[in-house]
């Protein structure tokens, strides 16, 4: 954890980028540290932002291309597990967005959208809400003493 805190909020847009696409990357964890440390909330809560929806946008574009090989080989989530979503994202359309921040399934339902081919701008707009509304919760939470 120490070498991503040496990089400082460009460190947790790394990390937060890399936990929405292929590795299992806690950017939660990164960003407390930080918020103990020498560093601005708000200034954390954007870079963490924008990493995470830029990482998520990249599991929706490969889902875009629609290569099931690549889904599994490089994000490893299972065709299986890709469908079902994909029935709930042309159910409910680019709104699923708000859902890719969820751990375990959020990186499917980035895939599924992209395979759903949903509206790229409103999907993205969605991702972006979803993802920073988690980062803006765990911040203000810890700096109001309600977690830890």
């Amino acid at each position: 954890m120490e070498f991503w805190l040496e990089y400082g909020y460009w460190g947790l847009f790394i990390v937060s980028f890399l936990a929405a696409t292929i590795l299992p990357f806690s950017s939660e964890s990164i960003l407390v540290a930080m918020i103990f440390g020498d560093f601005d909330p708000v200034l954390l809560v954007v870079y963490a932002s924008v990493g995470n929806w830029l990482g998520g946008l990249t599991s929706y574009g490969i889902g875009r291309l629609g290569k099931w090989e690549w889904v599994e080989r490089f994000l490893k989530i299972k065709h299986k597990t890709v469908e079902k979503w994909q029935r709930k994202s042309e159910k409910y359309g680019a709104v699923f967005g708000l859902l890719t921040w969820l751990p375990i399934v959020g990186d499917p339902i980035a895939v599924a959208l992209g395979f759903a081919r949903t509206h790229f701008l409103m999907t993205s707009l969605y991702m972006l809400i979803g993802k920073t509304a988690r980062y803006a919760l765990v911040s203000y939470l810890l700096l109001h003493g309600f977690l830890l």
